[in-house]
């Protein structure tokens, strides 16, 4: 691959962590240990499209980055040891220096599946198991369908005699988590720690911001009615998403 194709992909891959993570605060810190405060204070949509979760904070987001990268290429490295060091979890900084921080785990509640292959097409959805959510299941495999992805819920599968080993066993092998958190659902929030926890990427969703935990606050938020034109408007919206997903894979 060429060197320009490596560093698209660096601005692309840092994008992705920042806007699944970032929030003001962070952008301050990362202006001031990068010099770019100017930029980012200065720039007209960036902070407001982040404090409003406005569908454009994802190219606000890109375009200071590419900024940042093709003016100062030091200063970006900065930016992504940054971010790396914010957020270990989900961190791909990538360096010259061989990365020292690893991390592995050994689950008692749950056993590893067999086969730990991640299938870079699968989506697993999380959602209340509810009659009246039938039309946002439906709508959620539209959506991902126009993705070019597979999609299933813990009801499509049996493969253990416990449930939550089930559950666990698809959100290990998806690439992707869709939690609904319409209704404060417990099993959702606790579905949704496990998939931070693996470094899936979870896209909430919802049709009320206030069911959203605290500790979600940060991050981006699809909120969509559940009226017929809300669901048509939420499958555009979050088969978008999940084909910018999709580009990272």
């Amino acid at each position: 691959m060429s060197i320009e194709y490596d560093y698209g992909k660096r601005i692309l891959d840092l994008r992705e962590r920042v806007v699944a993570n970032f929030n003001a605060n962070d952008w301050e810190e990362a202006g001031l240990l990068t010099g770019y405060s100017d930029l980012i204070s200065n720039h007209g949509r960036l902070l407001r499209s982040l404090h409003f979760g406005d569908e454009d904070y994802d190219g606000n987001v890109l375009a200071v980055l590419k900024k940042i990268a093709f003016n100062n290429p030091a200063a970006f490295e900065k930016f992504e040891r940054f971010t790396a060091e914010k957020y270990p979890d989900q961190a791909q900084y990538i360096s010259a220096k061989p990365s020292e921080r690893k991390i592995t785990f050994a689950p008692s509640v749950f056993q590893l599946p067999e086969d730990t292959t991640v299938e870079r097409d699968l989506v697993s959805i999380m959602m209340p198991f509810n009659a009246a959510f039938s039309d946002v299941h439906v709508a959620i495999k539209y959506a991902c369908e126009m993705a070019g992805f597979r999609c299933k819920r813990a009801d499509d599968i049996w493969e253990d005699s416990s449930v939550m080993q089930d559950i666990f066993n698809l959100i290990f092998k998806s690439h992707v988590v869709v939690a609904d958190f319409t209704g404060k659902n417990a099993n959702v929030m606790y579905e949704t720690g496990i998939a931070h926890t693996l470094g899936k990427h979870v896209i909430p969703i919802t049709q009320s911001m206030g069911d959203i935990p605290f500790d979600m606050n940060h991050h981006r938020v699809l909120q969509y009615l559940g009226n017929r034109q809300g669901l048509t408007d939420m499958v555009e919206k979050l088969s978008a998403r999940l084909a910018y997903v999709k580009q990272l894979a």
